[in-house]
């Protein structure tokens, strides 16, 4: 083999073996809390490419039908929050990992409490029903589990959010309008 040919067959190899690393790196990237605690984000074909999508649904546990993620994980809010910022960073984020992503709705779920989005002080997109940043509970270990329901952790209590018995149906539509929905435990802010 020539000189010329053995550089070009070491450059094709090279490059298809940078193709499949970056393949393999671009995959998702997840953070420290979000691996050890229940997912909280998906994707979407309705959301920009590369946009994380936090799925919700609902799911009947000991306290009625709450808000769940996607695996059916119990929904949170905490008290020390505003409708605008979570007061919930660091170690607290580590035991109450937030719902990263822009909320959507599963098929065949209806919701009364308004959808929306929060900037964490990382610069991440947290979910918000009804004005209330969400959470998962790093101690629920399975589905419809709501073992961090009135927990006093972090300078306030944590609840989780209760929805209406008449809020899921079977027709598959999907709501995310309205304020009627109901936020579990102490009440507002």
């Amino acid at each position: 083999m020539t000189m010329l040919m053995t550089r070009r067959i070491f450059t094709a190899a090279g490059a298809a073996g940078l193709a499949l690393l970056a393949t393999a790196c671009g995959s998702s990237a997840t953070s420290p809390s979000a691996a050890s605690a229940p997912s909280s984000t998906t994707s979407a074909s309705s959301a920009p490419q590369g946009t994380a999508v936090a799925v919700l649904s609902t799911d009947a546990t000991s306290l009625g039908t709450v808000l769940t993620n996607a695996k059916g994980f119990t929904v949170y809010w905490f008290a020390k929050d505003t409708p605008t910022s979570s007061a919930c960073t660091g170690a607290c984020a580590a035991a109450w990992p937030p719902v990263i992503g822009m909320p959507q709705v599963a098929a065949g779920v209806f919701l009364t409490g308004k959808l929306g989005e929060i900037r964490r002080p990382n610069g991440t997109m947290q979910a918000t029903y009804d004005g209330h940043p969400l959470y998962l509970f790093a101690g629920d270990s399975a589905p419809r589990q709501v073992s961090g329901n009135g927990v006093d952790g972090f300078g306030a209590l944590w609840y989780a959010i209760e929805i209406g018995a008449s809020t899921t149906t079977s027709t598959g539509s999907s709501g995310n309008s309205g304020s009627s929905g109901s936020s579990g435990g102490g009440g507002g802010w």
